[in-house]
């Protein structure tokens, strides 16, 4: 069985392009931006998620919601450190 490159599979690698960019942005810099970090691996599982909906793979549909929530935890506690931080 193979698959085609549709778009839905384009949209899942710019996702996964996201994902791996924004683990290589947290393991090079010393002191990354969370907002940077989280927003785009957020950015990431949603586009995965995109792909996913289309090409439903059931465990990775799962494992990229957990991948959103935990990015949007990271968003709103670095937004609650920013505002603490004025």
């Amino acid at each position: 069985m193979t698959a085609g490159f549709d778009l839905a599979t384009l949209v899942g690698f710019v996702g996964m392009a996201c994902i791996i960019a924004a683990y290589a942005y947290l393991t090079f810099h010393a002191a990354p931006n969370p907002f940077v970090l989280h927003g785009t691996n957020l950015a990431g599982a949603a586009l995965l998620t995109v792909s996913l909906l289309v090409h439903t793979n059931w465990p990775s549909l799962v494992l990229e919601g957990f991948w959103a929530a935990i990015a949007i935890y990271g968003l709103a506690k670095a937004l609650r450190m920013r505002k603490a931080a004025e």
